[in-house]
């Protein structure tokens, strides 16, 4: 059955967590089919966007979309934000990918326990569920002997494998040399294992695959995902409303949307709010209303971030908040108008906060990365 089959009595259609299938996706057609493209045709890829911009949900409808196609496809989705070293890395493809790629039969589990030399499968019943998983004990200094008996096992399944590993740039973290030239080394013996390597943080993934030093140079196609068009989503939006017998005005829409710069996930929420509330036609008044309640319930947060700034990096975080967006942040007469300090301090605050992921620099300039406390900052 169809994942969008099995929700036809969701109680609200805009999703904040998760996939349900492409009914409740919006757009993104063309990325869709850009990707889809390219792993069909031998292709890794590289997708690059912003954190809440929806590049998990799209990864997942690309998934969606190939399993309907390739009924034997196995798709495997890696979010490696966590992990710290080569060691957890190894640890949570491991956890992804076997018990998965084929059924535990015990035929399945006799191949795992003989494949793995580097390694010990570690096979775990759930106790509620009673479905076993397959772990790996992994011995330390052997971690790059069992990263490649995992993509060893991959490649003699003959079976064809996608792997999303998303936040790709944290390789770059781990203590570990040579971790890129490593997984360079395997990947590209794989034909039968396509990869989409994606991440938010764009200075660092166009470092790993645009720097010609770096093993990944050119080895794939570019996507950055950009925001939704405002026309499209309102159509997308307006839809669900009218079937639940609401009334989403453009005006309404319109306003949400600039609001938070197109900016996926706060599109999202601020939607699912809306059509949770009792009302069956929505006023601005009760945008604004809601905008506030949902301040409220962050002002906690956005004053505890405060505790990990210094004084200048939060007076450039305000300033930059109450301008909306920001081409210069060195420049002359943005730095008087705010009473920032000296051009120096701003540099060295901006570089700080970008990094922090409070700053997001866009190609028209810098952004407070949370769009909700941009809101907040740009009211206090």
């Amino acid at each position: 059955m169809r994942n969008a089959d099995k929700m036809l009595n969701m109680n609200n259609p805009f999703l904040i967590v998760g996939y349900q299938g492409p009914e409740y996706f919006c757009d993104r057609e063309k990325e869709t089919e850009v990707i889809l493209s390219a792993l069909h045709n031998g292709r890794n890829i590289t997708l690059v966007s912003p954190r809440r911009m929806g590049k998990t949900g799209l990864i997942k409808n690309v998934f969606y979309t190939l399993q309907e196609k390739e009924k034997n496809a196995k798709c495997f989705y890696l979010d490696i934000f966590s992990t710290q070293n080569l060691r957890e890395f190894v640890a949570l493809l491991g956890r992804e990918i076997l018990g998965k790629l084929d059924s535990l039969s015990q035929s399945t589990l006799k191949t795992l326990l003989s494949f793995f030399k580097s390694c010990r499968p570690v096979i775990t019943m759930d106790e509620l569920s009673g479905i076993p998983s397959v772990s790996l004990d992994i011995v330390p200094s052997k971690e790059e002997e069992t990263l490649k008996e995992i993509f060893d096992y991959l490649r003699q399944s003959g079976r064809e494998c996608y792997l999303a590993i998303d936040e790709f740039q944290q390789i770059m973290e781990y203590p570990e040399k040579g971790v890129e030239g490593l997984l360079r080394s395997y990947i590209q013996f794989l034909p039968n294992v396509h990869f989409i390597f994606s991440g938010s943080k764009k200075h660092l993934m166009e470092y790993i695959f645009f720097s010609i030093k770096r093993p990944f140079y050119q080895s794939t196609p570019k996507l950055f995902l950009d925001k939704i068009s405002k026309e499209v989503y309102f159509s997308f939006a307006h839809s669900f409303f009218e079937k639940e017998g609401k009334e989403l005005p453009e005006e309404i829409f319109d306003k949400v949307y600039t609001w938070v710069d197109g900016h996926t996930w706060y599109v999202q929420y601020l939607l699912n709010r809306l059509f949770a509330l009792p009302e069956k036609t929505l006023s601005p008044e009760l945008l604004d209303s809601l905008m506030m309640e949902i301040l409220r319930e962050e002002e906690y947060t956005y004053q505890t971030y405060f505790q990990l700034l210094t004084f200048n990096q939060i007076q450039l975080l305000k300033a930059i908040a109450k301008e909306g967006i920001v081409r210069k942040v060195n420049a002359a007469a943005f730095i008087k108008k705010y009473d920032l300090k000296a051009v120096s301090n701003v540099n060295t605050s901006l570089r700080i906060l970008i990094d922090k992921e409070f700053i997001l620099r866009q190609p028209d300039g810098y952004i407070v990365y949370d769009r909700f406390m941009s809101i907040w900052l740009s009211r206090i």
